[in-house]
């Protein structure tokens, strides 16, 4: 197994994440005495088990394995790769919405509009298990969006890109494996660079709840204003 630290844990944070690699016929364990456990496969396939029940991983399922819970991932024949992210129980819960579900699916999640052409699928939230964390697809169209900033604590992992994160003055390129973190009320703008091509982001929030919950910047809110 290979595991790769993407954002490591932060003392006002309740968010870390990783990269997990498992070879063809390998297996691990996913699990913490304290912390949730959120994974999602972009590599290869494999399965999770988890008291005594089995899923089948593939490429665009996640799985959530509770705090005090441990699974056993096993790796399929081309090998297993997937985001491992963590929520501490610092983390707000939000109240229970539905069926706690072992896995989910991006091609079963129903996509939702956040803002403007921009739009997300949940994989774990309240309604199916997570109320400590929401595990989300983000579909950026190319382009940028105007300045905003979220009340929630993030970690996003980008599986492709090309796109560039904007931070006040500061600019990162973003590529394949790219990962980076955005503080409650930190001002950003995550841009598609590909002229013709949706870019797909994975991220998990803290507080659990909607990823749409975005607020402009003073400035660019007046411009959506109208006089009476």
């Amino acid at each position: 197994m290979l595991e790769h630290e993407l954002s490591p844990p932060l003392p006002d944070s309740a968010l870390a994440a990783w990269e997990r690699r498992l070879e063809a016929g390998e297996g691990s364990t996913v699990g913490d005495h304290e912390k949730d456990c959120l994974l999602y496969v972009f590599g290869g396939s494999g399965t999770i088990m988890l008291d005594g029940r089995e899923s089948d991983l593939e490429r665009g399922a996640a799985t959530l394995v509770l705090a005090g819970e441990h699974g056993e991932l096993g790796a399929g024949s081309s090998g297993l790769a997937a985001l491992l992210t963590t929520v501490a129980p610092s983390a707000d819960r939000h109240a229970p919405m539905g069926r706690r579900e072992l896995t989910t699916r991006l091609d079963d999640a129903g996509a939702e509009r956040a803002s403007g052409a921009r739009s997300f699928q949940i994989l774990f939230g309240p309604h199916s298990g997570s109320t400590r964390a929401t595990l989300f697809a983000g579909f950026i169209p190319p382009g940028r969006a105007p300045w905003h900033y979220h009340l929630y604590d993030e970690i996003v992992w980008v599986p492709e890109g090309p796109g560039r994160l904007h931070l006040d003055e500061v600019t990162e390129e973003l590529g394949p494996g790219s990962a980076f973190r955005l503080r409650p009320r930190q001002v950003h703008i995550v841009e598609n660079l590909s002229a013709d091509r949706e870019m797909t982001v994975i991220g998990i929030i803290t507080p659990a709840g909607s990823p749409s919950a975005a607020y402009l910047t003073p400035d660019v809110a007046a411009e959506y204003c109208f006089s009476g």
